[in-house]
């Protein structure tokens, strides 16, 4: 039990890094907590606060993921690579992918509480 509280202690800490040192998971968050908001705001219904809580979590989980792509290549390869810089898009792209999609289900999940005819 000790040792899966050590586990925790280090994932949460992993969290906090990227919170500290990367501005597009700080905007992430944010936005999560906004969308976070306006599920309770608008008494969405379970299934839709299901789907945005997975999307909201994709796009995080991604973006740490991006994070430590970046990060193990800039040790590897410290200097302006091509294939380097070749991972890194398409690294970033996933991230960019999963938030057009968070995006997608927002506006599919909201549209009816803001359209004013809906």
């Amino acid at each position: 039990m000790i040792r899966f509280f050590e586990s925790l202690k280090i994932a949460f800490n992993g969290i906090w890094l990227a919170f500290k040192s990367e501005p597009n998971f700080r905007i992430q968050i944010f936005v999560g907590a906004l969308v976070v908001f306006l599920m309770f705001f608008f008494q969405v219904t379970s299934l839709e606060k299901a789907v945005l809580s997975i999307v909201i979590l994709l796009v995080l989980s991604l973006e740490m993921i991006n994070t430590q792509i970046e990060k193990s290549l800039d040790l590897i390869q410290p200097a302006l690579d091509p294939k380097v810089k070749l991972i890194k898009d398409i690294s970033a792209g996933a991230v960019l992918i999963s938030a057009m999609g968070a995006l997608i289900a927002g506006i599919i999940v909201f549209y009816p509480y803001f359209n004013p005819y809906g």
